[in-house]
């Protein structure tokens, strides 16, 4: 008899489409991947609201959600509102408590209401945001990468990020984050699988990590 396939739905970070998972490679026999993207919030859409509208795209029961940094937040609050075989977060938050102090800077002023547009006129300020360098040395993969540039889209996601509540880690997520992640630099603490060299973007230059480690993670 066949195995069984599971279901592996990748959720990209902010701004970017998910073809930053290009790379990443599963057993076939066991594994298949869908790549989820970001669509373009309501007005006045709350996370845990936009969380069960993408629920919606998830075609199977019992599968893997794994999301890269502001994915990474996303994919813990849908594994609230449906059950999963596992949940992996890569380069990001366990709880607001992670985040650094210029994001909570920005939620006590209120700042973030005008930063989106300044990012969607600027992919160099767009890059530093969404991956933690500026594109200098990197401008074509950032331009193939960060797509996702309506100004609606961006209020709402940074707004998101800054004033997300959550106050502990996820129980029974697998964290997984680099210890040179410019981001999120604060995210190595307590229950964490550490890559070392791993920066903010290392689903995509340490893929030979991941495809090597995903499928016994998926199996613990």
């Amino acid at each position: 008899m066949k195995n069984q396939l599971t279901h592996v739905y990748l959720m990209p970070g902010m701004a970017a489409n998910p073809s930053i998972f290009e790379y990443i490679k599963l057993p076939e026999d066991s594994y298949k991947i869908h790549w989820l993207e970001w669509q373009i919030p309501n007005k006045n859409e709350t996370l845990l609201e936009y969380a069960q509208r993408m629920c919606n795209f998830i075609k199977y029961s019992n599968v893997v959600l794994l999301g890269v940094s502001f994915g990474g937040i996303l994919v813990q609050e849908m594994s609230k509102l449906i059950k999963v075989k596992k949940l992996i977060v890569v380069s990001s938050v366990k709880s607001h408590n992670e985040l650094p102090k210029r994001l909570k800077l920005l939620k006590v002023t209120k700042a973030y209401n005008i930063l989106p547009t300044q990012i969607v006129s600027n992919i160099d300020v767009l890059a530093k945001y969404a991956f933690g360098e500026t594109i200098k040395k990197r401008v074509d993969l950032y331009k193939k990468y960060l797509s996702v540039n309506d100004k609606t889209y961006l209020d709402w996601a940074i707004k998101q990020v800054v004033c997300w509540d959550q106050e502990e880690a996820h129980p029974d997520a697998v964290y997984i984050h680099g210890d040179n992640d410019a981001v999120f630099p604060h995210s190595c603490v307590g229950n964490c699988i550490v890559i070392k060299g791993g920066t903010h973007i290392m689903i995509i230059n340490k893929y030979k990590w991941f495809n090597e480690n995903l499928p016994k993670l998926i199996e613990l």
